[in-house]
This record gives C-alpha cells, structure tokens and sequence, in this order.
C-alpha cells in the first residue's frame, strides 16, 4: 500500500520538474504559469486562475520598494546612505533603490561584494603625477614623472637626472660668480674714479702766487709809458708773473659773473633745497628772512640770498672769485647735487 501511495507523488514531481514557464512568468503549486508582479508591486493575493491571467499584484509602501519583475510576499526596506563621508543622490522609489555616493574627495571601497566604505582619495606625492584622477567609485591612481622610477613606494631621480642637475648647479655657480665679479670691478673702476675726481677738484685752484691784484699790476705795467724824448722809454716796473704765467690756460675763466652763475644755480637747484645751500654757504637766517621779506617771488628771495653769499667774494662787485665757486662746488656734491656741479664746471670751463 505504501508503494501504491508515492506512485502519485513521484509522477507529479516529475511533471513539475519537466515543466518550464516563459520568461517573465513563474508556476504556481496548482502548476500553471502566471505574470510576475512588476516592479514596484508585490505579490499579495492570490494566484491567477488560468493561463496568460495576471497576478494580483500590490503596490510598494513608502519606504519599501522592488526593482524587478517578482512574485515576493512583501517589498524590501528602502536603502539608507551613510552617516560618514556619503551623500543621497537620488531618494528611494517604489521600483527603485536609494541611490547613494561618496562625498566629493572621497571613493567607495568595497570589502565585499555587498559591504563598502567611503575613504579619502589618494594625493600623489613627490615626483607623482596622476594617471587616473579619483572618482566617486575609484581611487586616484600615480605613476612617476618622467625620469623618475619607483624605489620602496617612492619616486626616485634616475642617476643621470641626478648628473644633469650637479652639472646645471655649477654651471649656475659659475656664472654667478662671474657677474659678481665684473660687476665689483666696474664698481671699483666707478668710485676711484669719482673720488680721484673729487680730489683733484678740491686741489685744483689758481696758482697763490697769480693773485687778480698781481695781474692787474702786470697789465697795467705793460701799457703804461712815461714821457721821454726821442727813443728813450722808462723801463717796465718788475713784476714776479713771467709772460708764461699770463697766459692762463682755457679751463680757468678769467671772470666768473654774478648774476649770470647765481641765475645758473636757480635753474639747477631744486627750489625746495636753495635755502638749505645757502645757510651751508654761510648766509645767516637773518639775511634768509630779510630776503624773502623784500621779495615776494620765492625765485627773486632766493636770488637775494645767492648775491649776500656772493658778494663776500666778489672784486669789483660784480666778479666772483674761484675759490668761491669751487666752495659752491663742494657744497652741491655734499647735498648729493652731482649734477648741478657738473653743469656748472662744464659752463665755467672747469676740468
């Protein structure tokens, strides 16, 4: 009795066994192949009756959601996205998962295939150039930079970069040595030069035994005849300052005017400093205000001030004597006027 029994049951399994529903279909117990539910709904109901007849199918809840064709008893749980490092890109549907990703600057690594967690991407380090920038699904990938290779997980110079920059350094060296060289020669040449100007012009004056009164008496000597008869001329009175001596050379004026020098100075001589000459020339502040107070236009006062200074070394009133200007000289190098005293040595003929 017991055989006759499983007979039945073997030849239905059987049965099932060889039996194959379409795609997008699923057997039931009673064996006839019915729709799956879409996604989005589930089954809840019942079976379909017949062949080619639908499922009773239910929607997902909020919350819940399938994403394939099914015929499950209920919806799964919507996905939630990770407090750490993971942003929601797109919320969870009745057909569709929750979408999430990794933060900017960070990628999914992945412990298995279902388990991940968001890490820092990659920064290439020395000598490191990205080959593959990261990603939200994967890391940043390095490589070496030209001439470089990989030594215990670094970028190392190959021995010929290592040669090339020795090489780049003392060419380096050397010509930096070379220009400092040339430039303190040409400094060197520059202020000996100036300071041998400077002292010849200090030492360069009018003979002391030339004096204007002294030429003024040769000259005089020389016109000047007494009353004879016949051929018979009294003899010229002797004079220290031979025929040579009266020939001065071309590079020491014989008459330096007032005026036009003080007007010369004017034009030189930034207007806000004229008064800071003058009080290094000797003129006192009384003179300064006295000028200014009988001349209203600055340029006239200052004129003024010039004239008190130059008076005390004039002869004939209108005549400065050399050393006054070579005095004048000194105090525009002092003032760092270089260039006015230029100016007025190249005027006045002075080496």
């Amino acid at each position: 009795m017991l055989q006759c029994m499983f007979i039945p049951t073997s030849t239905l399994l059987e049965l099932s066994e060889e039996r194959k529903c379409p795609t997008g279909d699923y057997l039931t117990e009673n064996g006839i192949c019915c729709y799956k539910c879409s996604p989005g709904t589930f089954w809840l109901e019942e079976d379909c009756q017949a062949e080619g007849q639908r499922t009773k199918c239910t929607p997902c809840a909020s919350g819940l959601y399938t994403d394939q064709t099914n015929y499950q008893r209920n919806c799964r749980r919507c996905k939630k996205c990770k407090a750490q490092h993971e942003i929601e890109e797109s919320p969870c549907k009745p057909n569709q998962n929750t979408i999430c990703r990794c933060v900017d600057g960070y990628y999914r690594s992945y412990i298995d295939s279902e388990t991940y967690q968001c890490l820092r991407c990659k920064v290439c380090g020395p000598y490191e150039e990205a080959k593959q920038t990261c990603t939200p699904e994967s890391n940043t990938v390095c490589e070496c930079k030209e001439n470089y290779y990989r030594v215990n997980k670094k970028c190392e110079p190959s021995p010929d970069i290592g040669k090339e920059n020795l090489i780049n350094i003392i060419a380096g060296v050397v010509a930096v040595t070379l220009v400092l060289l040339v430039l303190g020669i040409v400094i060197t040449h520059v202020v000996t030069k100036w300071f041998t100007k400077m002292k010849l012009q200090k030492s360069s004056s009018m003979p002391s035994d030339v004096s204007p009164d002294s030429l003024e008496v040769l000259v005089d000597s020389r016109i000047q005849k007494e009353p004879s008869d016949n051929n018979n001329v009294k003899a010229t009175p002797y004079s220290p300052v031979s025929d040579q001596e009266l020939h001065l050379p071309d590079c020491i004026p014989l008459e330096i005017k007032i005026p036009d020098l003080i007007y010369t100075v004017l034009d030189l001589v930034p207007v806000l400093r004229v008064k800071q000459l003058v009080r290094s020339l000797g003129v006192k502040d009384t003179e300064i205000e006295q000028a200014e107070l009988d001349h209203r236009l600055s340029r006239e006062a200052h004129y003024q001030m010039l004239r008190v200074w130059a008076e005390k070394g004039s002869r004939a009133g209108e005549m400065l004597h050399r050393p006054y200007l070579q005095e004048l000289l000194d105090k525009l190098r002092t003032m760092h006027l270089g260039g006015a005293a230029e100016e007025l040595e190249t005027k006045y003929g002075i080496q």
